[in-house]
């Protein structure tokens, strides 16, 4: 019968010796020995722990410089934007001021007042309702209802909420 040859493309291994010479362990010639290296991969190893170690560190630290910077930047914005919202409300409190006492002197010789923008127009009023009572007519504009005026009027939900709250009181003066 014979070998069976199905795969000839087999590598072959040549026949003698696996090395020029045997060792068993000692040194020959400068070469290391298994221990030596052994103990060499060992202390490699260590020196890639402590490497990687000082270079997470490192990255550490570069991150909570970088946290550091941004919080900075948001803090020193955060102060700049609650101090310009301080100005802009005591340059209108100021406005406002300025144009009450400038309205109050020229609405007595008027006898009336235009301190504000109105923030609404009257649609429709509907007969014999309060509104109709207290002589609100289609077309009249609303600079001011209640402590709603055009600065505050929240897309006109701050005007329902004080209609709720004041539901059933007599009288509309004392909005």
């Amino acid at each position: 019968m014979g070998l069976p040859m199905d795969d000839i493309h087999t590598p072959t291994v040549l026949s003698g010796p696996a090395s020029s010479h045997a060792s068993n362990g000692t040194k020959k010639d400068g070469e290391p020995t298994l221990l030596d290296l052994i103990a060499e991969k060992a202390r490699l190893e260590e020196e890639l722990k402590a490497l990687s170690v000082r270079t997470t560190r490192a990255r550490i630290i570069r991150l909570r410089n970088d946290y550091k910077g941004i919080m900075s930047k948001i803090e020193d914005g955060l102060h700049s934007h609650h101090a310009q919202a301080r100005n802009l409300a005591a340059i209108r409190s100021a406005s406002y001021s300025s144009q009450l006492s400038t309205s109050t002197a020229s609405g007595a010789a008027s006898g009336s007042s235009n301190l504000e923008a109105p923030f609404a127009k009257v649609n429709s009023v509907v007969a014999g309702s309060p509104a109709e009572d207290a002589g609100l007519r289609a077309g009249d504009k609303i600079s001011r209802f209640g402590n709603v005026d055009w600065m505050n009027h929240e897309k006109l939900s701050k005007v329902a909420e004080t209609v709720q709250r004041n539901e059933g009181r007599a009288s509309v003066d004392d909005l």
